[in-house]
């Protein structure tokens, strides 16, 4: 079972030519896409399914967990 998600967006983000920027507030991470005209904010732990797909609809990539 997966234990969480983050990693699995983090990979996923990489490998669409996403690019991480800073360390945000607490575990959050900036990240910055080419498809995406705002950067996007991941959390350091994502337990919902729901949450890994709105952070990659936010980043303009069309995959989903």
């Amino acid at each position: 079972m997966v234990r969480g998600y983050a990693a699995q967006v983090r990979a996923i983000l990489t490998a669409n030519g996403c690019t991480f920027v800073r360390r945000g507030k607490g575990d959050h991470e900036i990240w910055r896409s080419p498809l995406a005209l705002r950067p996007i904010v991941v959390d350091g732990t994502i337990l919902s399914r729901h949450t890994a797909n709105a952070i990659l609809k936010q980043a303009g990539i069309p995959t989903k967990l």
